[in-house]
């Protein structure tokens, strides 16, 4: 798709094939469990260096990585950037579906 919104699976299947890949099944299953349930929000944090980014190309979710965000933006504009670069990548994926509709993220608290 695009730069920063499931930018594709071409990593997992890199990463299946390095001599590093530690299968992870059990993490399918146990987001699974979560799938279609108030419990649908599941944050995947680690340590630095523990196969975050790999665990999450291995399940079909919304992939962000938040440190490009942190990279890119005004140190107080993270939240404000990151909703303009996606709603632009979403518009670019969906913008025929979505004509018409107002498309938004969730109202940011104060």
């Amino acid at each position: 798709m695009g730069i920063y919104l499931n930018p594709g699976n071409k990593g997992f299947w890199e990463s299946i094939r390095s001599e590093i890949y530690v299968d992870k099944t059990n993490l399918i299953a146990c987001t699974n469990r979560f799938m279609n349930t108030e419990d649908k929000y599941v944050c995947v944090s680690r340590p630095r260096r523990f196969g975050k980014s790999m665990a999450l190309k291995m399940l079909d979710v919304i992939y962000l990585n938040m440190q490009q965000f942190l990279i890119e933006a005004d140190s107080n504009e993270v939240m404000k950037y990151l909703e303009q670069e996606l709603l632009e990548e979403i518009f670019e994926e969906y913008g025929a579906i979505l004509t018409g509709q107002e498309v938004r993220f969730a109202a940011r608290m104060l």
